[in-house]
């Protein structure tokens, strides 16, 4: 009886759990086992390894073979366990040294010829096999993405057949190395190119400045998404610990092109027919959502009240713990998503409320109605509103250019600098993280009592109230103040009127 060891890893979120794959080769009637709670995908890698290992010339042996994934009570899924599962197969076989294969953790999918194609999560199986003082075995195509893990012995194979050339000796693979540099970015659209919509564009730059939610309402063709593509040319470069959270949310959803770490903000547009498993993360596999996918960067809903309402609902949670919790009977996944939400929608169906001669015959009542699909409590996280209004033809033909991005964007790199510097590595990231007690000793007493008096007569909420701190602190770290004044309080609070036909949040 032969019995062979290697580790791998499953996912919870973007944590690696640490599983063993065990094979043991015994006396008895010829047989393939897999247990060890595996899902389909697993339980097909038996003919996936068959497939591979006939094609080196390798049968097995006419005798039990069990392969046992441990712990038993962790679901498997995902065809990355194809690959550890060879190489434990083989080293029970004796053809690759035991002690050897157990010094490394493996992942890869087998394709029928023998290549190791290319999987889901070798990021975050690369930092956890360092903390465990493993080496790691992946995917060629994926070396780079796993050199990212630093000191660690990365064996990046194209196959098994070069797999088991290096572990005799006769070919010897070189160790990867992190991709040099990111591709040259795409041009971003510059916000030059919008005229007008000076109010709009103070909104949008001060939730750039400061990592605020923010929300367009107005009439088609106004400009609401031509604005919101152009935030992303306004925000800063990721910094390093962001840029490594991002990217495992992107390489476990085998998303992380040509293993390359996010640098810059993700943008994440969905389509408004998209379902809460894809808005919000789930699945048969417990996929992230576009929530997860735009951590760290802006996820833009377009036609927000279009949404399916349950999918709506879902955000309120996330928007204000910058996670979101995926549960199941048996386990429940977490995944990181801190992100800034950017909606538009149009005031109502038809999109023409107020507008004389063009809104429908049900007005008011349509933009009562279409603007009753979004609850309360979610339009009272939405830090700055802004109407956007049509621009006439004479002004979009002789009107100046504006402000390039390039300009606005390095007011915003300046208030983030000071955002980093006030709150330090271990406080907020932006100041829409920040909590009461950052933001308090920071307003002066005239901006407080302004504050009260609005938070009193327009009703404001206890989440409002803050954040109508937040914003007034953006506001200030881009007019270069230290305290937060009236004046800024005063203009934190006009981007947070009421909607058209709607009483004030």
């Amino acid at each position: 009886m032969s019995i062979a060891r290697i580790a791998t890893f499953a996912f919870s979120g973007v944590d690696p759990v640490p599983v063993e794959v065990q094979v043991q080769i015994a006396p008895g009637l010829p047989a393939f086992l897999l247990v060890g709670l595996p899902d389909k995908a697993v339980a097909e890698s038996r003919e996936r390894v068959r497939a591979a290992l006939t094609g080196l010339g390798l049968s097995l042996p006419p005798k039990r073979v069990l392969v046992n994934l441990a712990p038993a009570d962790i679901l498997k899924e995902g065809s990355h366990f194809d690959l550890p599962i060879a190489l434990a197969l083989l080293a029970a076989m004796e053809i690759v040294p035991k002690e050897e294969a157990a010094g490394y953790a493996a992942l890869g999918e087998l394709a029928l010829d023998g290549s190791i194609n290319p999987v889901a999560g070798v990021l975050p199986a690369a930092l956890g096999a360092s903390e465990r003082d493993l080496g790691l075995i992946c995917p060629a195509a994926q070396g780079g993405e796993a050199a990212w893990a630093g000191r660690i012995e990365v064996l990046a194979a194209p196959d098994i057949h070069a797999l088991l050339n290096h572990f005799r000796g006769t070919q010897l693979l070189s160790p990867p190395a992190p991709p040099a540099a990111e591709p040259a970015p795409r041009a971003l659209p510059c916000l030059s190119e919008v005229k007008g919509q000076e109010s709009a564009k103070r909104a949008l730059e001060i939730a750039a400045a400061g990592g605020h939610n923010l929300l367009m309402i107005g009439p088609p063709g106004a400009g609401k998404s031509m604005l919101a593509a152009r935030l992303p040319g306004l925000l800063p470069d990721l910094s390093p610990a962001e840029a490594l959270e991002v990217s495992l949310v992107h390489s476990v959803a085998g998303m992380l092109e040509g293993g390359r770490l996010v640098m810059r903000p993700p943008f994440r547009d969905p389509h408004h027919s998209a379902s809460m498993p894809a808005l919000i993360g789930g699945g048969h596999r417990a996929r992230p959502g576009e929530i997860s996918l735009a951590h760290r960067g802006v996820l833009f809903l377009d036609e927000w009240p279009e949404f399916p309402r349950p999918a709506l609902e879902a955000l309120r949670q996330p928007m204000e713990t910058g996670r979101t919790v995926i549960s199941r009977a048996n386990t429940h996944v977490t995944y990181p998503a801190r992100f800034q939400c950017i909606a538009a929608m149009n005031p109502c169906r038809c999109g023409y409320l107020g507008e004389a001669g063009r809104e429908c015959g049900r007005a008011p009542r349509c933009g009562e109605d279409y603007q009753g699909r979004l609850s309360g409590p979610l339009l009272d996280r939405m830090d700055l509103t802004i109407e956007v209004m049509p621009i006439p033809a004479s002004e979009l033909t002789r009107a100046p250019a504006g402000e390039t991005s390039a300009a606005v964007a390095a007011r915003v790199q300046a208030a983030r600098d000071a955002q980093r510097a006030r709150w330090g590595e271990a406080g907020p990231r932006n100041n829409a993280e920040a909590e009461i007690g950052h933001l308090q000793p920071l307003l002066d007493a005239d901006a407080e009592a302004l504050l009260e008096t609005a938070a009193t007569r327009l009703r404001l909420s206890s989440r409002a109230h803050v954040r109508m701190m937040r914003v007034g602190r953006s506001i200030a770290d881009l007019a270069g103040s230290p305290t937060i004044r009236r004046a800024h309080v005063a203009e934190a609070l006009a981007f947070r009127h009421r909607m058209p036909g709607r009483a004030a949040a």
